[in-house]
């Protein structure tokens, strides 16, 4: 009799463990599940030439705080292996708003004049334009860098024919290209605030004494290069204030492309001696202030927990050697170059995503990301199909974000340096098809014509195995060939619900 007795209570175990275990599957499945059906608020925050190693979380070596990016990757995923497609930005920020790789553009190498036409073509789907199909307000505010109207050279007197507005967003606040490149005006939706009818003489970069390299050119006689970045953060606040009423029913999108810690480097007074590397580690620390004034903004509104916040880089850090002896600070990490190269120091990028309601926090993630990855992430998030001609070299990465043990689907992507140099990643190899940087400081290799490293085991590209892997390296340089010569790259998503 004790034996049936405790039979029937092992199966009355096995039956709860069962219901136990289902429970759990289930709840494995609910993050994404209930993520699809619902529209958070949504803020894709661009930083400008900051580096892998600026951010403590990254780099406990670092030094510049930066508490409120640290926060914020407490509070959600923070991802390891991400890229922006480009070494400097303008095709990195084309990518990120098309999902396409910008050398397939007109583009091949370097970066738009600030009076360049616009680079996105008229018809072409942005991030913004999902987003906008799906019922969401759309905003932009800060430095725009992707050219403005359709003539060789803009005309700065009239209302532009293309730009932000043009291509999926409601409302746009900046300046037209970096903020060291003329002229030197505020934008709003499709004209400029106040004409360029000054003059403002070259600047001199900080490096050599001055306060702040700039082009000479035309500027708009009340531009001050100083108080843009806390500008662009105090729009940023108000365009959340703003839309918080109507965010139940009409979520936003707001892209955010920072000026800092770009060039040049202008710390605000509170700044000044905030860090341990320089002017621009000062400017780094304004620019995490700026992003704690934007937490608390949105945590004000009650719209914390529901907004879906992005933070990361459109390339490495502009970071010399003597500025490493000089002040003891890696910008890029242990990483091999900086920006414009075509080492990892120029492309590989921080990349934080939180979602307090829905992704779970101090995540670390390792999946192989491209910033050209968020057409197809954000088409997923908000139940989107597009067509062949959208989001060519984009792969959705939702499940990273939100299924505790999820990965990107992604297994290769290309990089390409300010000249024009290609590299293809492939699980842990990387190839590059020329000798050298590919970038500002172009080193050359006189022992080799093109680089393979295998970065599971050296990261720091110093073990050129060209000749060691060869069938590696032509199995990627035929990849690489493959994908150059096809319009697209990623699988077409399936019709969502």
């Amino acid at each position: 009799m004790a034996f049936h007795k405790t039979r029937y209570a092992i199966q009355i175990l096995c039956i709860i463990c069962l219901g136990l275990t289902s429970a759990c599957s289930a709840n494995q499945e609910n993050p994404l599940d209930h993520a699809l059906n619902e529209r958070p608020n949504v803020i894709v925050i661009l930083a400008d030439d900051l580096g892998y190693g600026d951010i403590q979380a990254y780099s406990s070596k670092s030094k510049i705080p930066t508490p409120n990016l640290d926060a914020l990757a407490l509070s959600g995923v923070r991802f390891t292996d991400a890229h922006s497609p480009s070494s400097v930005c303008t095709p990195s920020r084309y990518g990120l708003l098309t999902g396409r790789y910008a050398w397939r553009t007109s583009l091949k190498k370097g970066v738009l004049q600030g009076n360049s036409p616009s680079l996105i073509t008229k018809g072409r789907q942005t991030i913004a334009s999902l987003f906008k199909k799906a019922g969401y307000t759309t905003g932009a505010i800060g430095k725009w860098h992707l050219g403005l109207g359709d003539a060789a050279e803009t005309d700065f007197s009239k209302p532009f024919s293309s730009g932000p507005t043009t291509v999926g967003f409601d409302y746009f606040f900046g300046i037209p290209a970096s903020l060291d490149m003329a002229p030197f005006v505020y934008i709003e939706n499709d004209r400029v605030t106040e004409a360029p009818t000054a003059y403002i003489e070259e600047g001199v970069h900080r490096r050599d004494g001055g306060q702040g390299y700039w082009q000479a050119g035309a500027i708009a006689p009340s531009f001050k290069h100083g108080s843009v970045a806390q500008t662009i953060a105090d729009r940023a606040v108000d365009f959340i204030r703003q839309n918080a009423a109507s965010s139940a029913d009409n979520p936003f999108f707001l892209y955010l492309p920072l000026t800092a810690p770009h060039k040049p480097w202008m710390p605000s007074e509170a700044a000044l001696d905030k860090s341990g590397a320089g002017p621009y580690g000062d400017f780094v620390v304004d620019l995490d202030t700026h992003l704690g004034q934007i937490i608390a903004a949105l945590k004000a509104s009650g719209l914390y927990d529901d907004t879906l916040i992005v933070f990361t880089s459109d390339n490495g850090s502009r970071w010399e050697d003597f500025e490493i002896e000089q002040y003891e600070h890696l910008a890029n990490g242990s990483l091999r170059g900086q920006k414009t190269e075509i080492w990892e120091g120029g492309h590989r990028v921080p990349l934080i995503v939180s979602w307090p309601a829905r992704i779970e926090a101090g995540k670390t993630n390792d999946s192989l990301i491209s910033l050209t990855d968020f057409f197809a992430t954000f088409a997923e998030l908000t139940h989107q199909s597009y067509g062949l001609d959208s989001g060519e070299d984009s792969i959705s990465f939702l499940a990273a974000l939100l299924q505790p043990s999820g990965k990107s689907d992604r297994s290769d992507l290309i990089m390409h340096s300010s000249q024009g140099v290609f590299a293809i990643r492939r699980q842990g190899w990387k190839f590059i098809e020329k000798a050298g940087s590919g970038g500002y400081l172009w080193e050359e290799d006189a022992t080799a014509t093109k680089q393979l490293y295998d970065l599971d085991h050296d990261v720091d590209e110093s073990e050129n195995l060209i000749t060691e892997r060869s069938q590696i390296a032509s199995e990627l340089q035929e990849a690489l060939n493959s994908q150059r010569s096809k319009s697209r790259s990623a699988p077409m998503p399936e019709t969502t619900k």
